[in-house]
């Protein structure tokens, strides 16, 4: 929406204590859920589809084949964030470590679609000069990296150049900073904390809670 300039309203919602209003308009109980017209939908990409459709300018492809690889691509989003939360949300270094070797896969296959991406267009982000839905869905994701990696250390990005200098790009661009709650970081710790993460017992070293 921040990408497309539309108008929106914001209601955050407190995971661990679901609002019944809610409950009768997630029928997933997750977040997001736009609500148009009185109208519910839920799911990320289904809302990030529909946004599509309605608004311009297009953030999809507008040629029917590179549209499928970019829904491909965030079709994967799910194994991707994954590999993600088992690094972030680990209890142990020891599982850290073993997380760190197993999102090797996922990685390199992001790695790779971005390689083929820049070979077909000048980039930066994943079509090229024009932020994109692919862009859009995996921002989150590195954005939660980013909040442990001062702590965890991993290293993880740095065998992968292309994912590095996207993630770099996504996180420094103000479309998806904004999208953040400022209360984020602050919950982001605590969530770690009510889980007795390994992230979070570095966290506690460096400025305790």
């Amino acid at each position: 929406m921040r990408a497309k300039d539309v108008e929106f309203d914001v209601t955050y919602i407190n995971l661990r204590e679901k609002p019944d209003w809610f409950l009768r308009i997630s029928p997933h109980g997750k977040v997001p859920v736009l609500v148009v017209e009185g109208e519910n939908l839920f799911e990320s990409n289904a809302i990030a589809e529909y946004l599509d459709e309605v608004v311009a300018p297009r953030l999809h492809p507008e040629n029917p084949i590179e549209r499928a690889r970019n829904r491909a691509w965030t079709d994967y989003v799910p194994t991707f964030a994954a590999a993600i939360s088992s690094i972030t949300y680990a209890k142990t270094a020891q599982a850290v470590a073993n997380a760190v070797q197993a999102a090797a896969i996922p990685m390199k296959r992001v790695e790779d679609a971005l390689s083929v991406a820049r070979l077909s267009n000048d980039g930066p982000y994943f079509n090229g000069p024009v932020i994109s839905l692919v862009d859009a869905a995996y921002a989150p994701f590195l954005q939660r990296l980013a909040l442990v990696e001062p702590h965890l250390k991993t290293g993880l990005l740095t065998a992968y150049p292309n994912l590095k200098a996207w993630s770099d790009l996504l996180l420094a661009d103000p479309r998806v900073v904004e999208a953040l709650a400022p209360e984020f970081p602050a919950e982001f710790r605590a969530n770690h904390k009510r889980r007795e993460t390994y992230a979070w017992q570095l966290m506690q070293q460096s400025a305790p809670l």
